[in-house]
């Protein structure tokens, strides 16, 4: 084993910021987990069974306390794992060095990272010759497909956590491209029924009022996207006492919304009258140049998708005349017409590059099926064909029992005579 108390030796796989930063990130950690029972019970149940004995795992994810938790847990069955961050902003720095230093995991993950040093990173990573891979946006397994293509008759299957990146993947298998298969854990119901909703809603919320504290009740508020995450958003703005708007490409997404109470319209519309818009659709330039030059003076744009394309960002610097940063995450853009939009987090996650990200609680179910699926496709996945599959429904119904139970609750059970009735078509009226 790697000597990583030893932090000065050449020897040592990683490449992080600050090493003296570790005992404070292995607070953090334990903090989390405090509030992660599902996955607390899977770690001690994989410490007795081990059912990843060996087996070599990649992960690209983002470096937060939550995702220590999940490594803590891979470890803890075997696991031979290494990890790189999926988003250069989102890394937090104290846990890096406490992944290395205190758990020995090889970490490449360093927050504000440039490109190059974000893909050297993931090479990093697969240079570890995966047998299985967890992800998070896609850009591992692209990456390992298009540069790495040596590495893959040893790949089993792999994980997919985001929606943008189950999206990415659906695309390969359409064109034949995905070479092995994944679960699309972001569909699991446990994990977008509540971290896409309940996190996002928060954690999105959480960064745009760190970013700019600036007050939301009586704001117009609009979302683009009404998805999980969107729908989350939109919730906690109301909550706020905001004015919610939502703009949609999808008639049914759009009805919903305006039935579940919010104004529906146009972005064209929208950009004239708001004071806050957030992104959360994984397309790009949701909002582009004809938006920007209708917008008010003062509003606020935010992304909560993954990758930071939603905002035409080079429209918006060619349209301004001049830049500031009045706060640490805000970049004020002057225009031409004498308005000013403000820029939160350079266009990337806000809840992650502004904030903490998800709370560990939401996080405790998207992990449990992050580490149950790992385990799934050790033993399933060469039988699986190389497509994006659903998380399978046991685990799912599984990891929902488990955090009923924690959370205190039970629920009642179906007696025989009701068993039999859902499954028979005899009885009428």
């Amino acid at each position: 084993m790697l000597n990583y108390d030893a932090i000065n030796q050449p020897m040592l796989n990683y490449d992080i910021k600050d090493f003296s930063l570790a005992d404070q990130g292995r607070e953090r950690i334990d903090w989390a987990f405090t509030e992660m029972p599902v996955l607390r019970a899977i770690h001690d149940r994989f410490s007795r069974e081990l059912p990843l004995a060996g087996v070599r795992i990649s992960g690209c994810l983002h470096i937060t306390t939550e995702t220590a938790n999940l490594a803590r847990t891979l470890i803890a069955g075997g696991a031979e794992l290494v990890l790189c961050a999926s988003n250069p902003l989102s890394t937090q720095d104290d846990v890096a060095a406490a992944l290395v230093r205190h758990y020995r995991i090889p970490t490449f993950a360093i927050r504000g990272e440039d490109s190059a040093t974000y893909y050297w990173h993931i090479g990093k990573a697969l240079a570890h010759r995966p047998q299985l891979t967890m992800d998070d946006g896609a850009d591992l397994v692209s990456e390992l497909h298009k540069h790495r293509s040596d590495l893959l008759a040893g790949v089993i299957g792999g994980s997919e956590e985001t929606t943008t990146g189950v999206v990415r993947l659906r695309a390969m298998a359409a064109d034949n491209a995905l070479k092995f298969p994944v679960l699309a854990v972001n569909d699991a119901l446990t994990k977008h029924l509540f971290d896409n909703r309940y996190g996002t809603g928060q954690s999105t919320l959480d960064g745009i009022i760190r970013a700019t504290n600036i007050l939301l009740a009586g704001k117009t508020f609009t979302v683009a996207g009404y998805g999980w995450c969107g729908r989350g958003i939109a919730m906690r703005a109301k909550g706020h006492g905001a004015q919610v708007i939502v703009t949609e490409v999808d008639p049914l997404k759009a009805l919903e919304a305006a039935m579940d109470g919010f104004r529906v319209m146009p972005m064209l519309d929208a950009a004239a009258c708001s004071d806050f818009i957030v992104t959360a659709t994984g397309d790009k330039h949701v909002l582009d140049t004809a938006h920007f030059a209708v917008m008010k003076d003062g509003c606020v744009i935010a992304n909560s998708g993954h990758f930071n394309v939603e905002i035409n960002i080079p429209a918006l610097e060619a349209l301004a005349v001049t830049k500031e940063r009045p706060r640490p995450h805000v970049e004020s853009y002057w225009l031409k017409n004498g308005r000013n939009i403000r820029l939160l987090a350079e266009g990337r996650l806000v809840n992650l590059a502004a904030a903490e990200g998800h709370p560990a609680a939401v996080m405790d179910m998207s992990f449990a099926n992050q580490a149950l699926s790992m385990v799934y496709l050790w033993q399933h996945g060469a039988g699986l064909e190389n497509a994006v599959h659903p998380v399978p429904a046991e685990i799912d119904r599984q990891i929902a029992e488990m955090k009923l139970a924690a959370m205190g609750f039970s629920i009642d059970k179906l007696s025989l005579e009701q068993q039999r009735y859902l499954t028979s078509w005899g009885e009428g009226t």
